[in-house]
């Protein structure tokens, strides 16, 4: 009886226990020591933020893989549409200096995030920063095109965005951005310089994450 019941309590425990380490991936929030910290260096500007797109929750997944087709492309939700407005106004209300224009892929996901946090005027598209999934044959000159563009130092005191997708550099940077690393509407810092040509200085959530912050299918 007391084996049945420490076995009921675990199965009972496991759901909490799995969200309790899948949150624990996140990145860390603004006011967290380790946030407060790359902040305080993304103030000075010379850096690059690869913005993943938003929340795409309960979106259909892609299907079509057609550039400048919306439909057969997974969309930001709802909720998505506001989360990208949000993360705009948190970096400009965390003083955060941005590089215009900014960079955005031309998947519909990643671009409508650009313009929903930046302005449309202020975004230009950036063949080179497409998914993984649309680039075809392409995806060895997108993996060389995210590292140009990470590489690239932005101008004095401002810093470069970049709004793509997550498979692309985690091609490129492998488990520092597995699981829950890098949740959609998250940042990934890179400092350009050194021997790669960029090196990640840590993750940033400016606003949370959505429905765990990875959707069933994809990128």
């Amino acid at each position: 009886m007391r084996r049945r019941s420490l076995a009921t309590l675990l199965l009972a425990l496991s759901p909490a226990l799995a969200t309790s380490r899948a949150a624990a991936q996140l990145p860390p929030r603004p006011g967290e020591p380790a946030a407060e910290a790359l902040l305080a260096r993304m103030r000075r500007g010379g850096l690059v933020l690869f913005i993943r797109h938003a929340d795409t929750a309960g979106e259909p997944c892609d299907s079509g893989f057609r550039i400048g087709e919306r439909a057969g492309q997974r969309n930001i939700s709802p909720a998505g549409r506001q989360q990208a407005r949000d993360l705009g106004a948190s970096l400009a209300a965390l003083g955060v200096p941005l590089e215009a224009p900014v960079l955005a892929s031309p998947v519909f996901r990643a671009r409508d995030t650009a313009e929903l946090a930046f302005g449309a005027g202020r975004v230009r598209v950036e063949d080179g920063l497409i998914a993984d999934d649309y680039a075809g044959a392409r995806l060895e000159w997108a993996l060389a095109e995210h590292r140009r563009l990470l590489a690239a130092p932005p101008a004095p005191g401002l810093n470069r965005v970049l709004v793509g997708h997550r498979g692309p550099v985690q091609m490129i940077l492998g488990d520092a951005l597995r699981g829950n690393r890098l949740p959609e509407a998250g940042i990934a810092v890179f400092e350009p310089g050194g021997a790669e040509g960029f090196r990640l200085l840590g993750l940033l959530q400016p606003v949370p994450a959505l429905n765990g912050g990875n959707p069933a299918c994809g990128g």
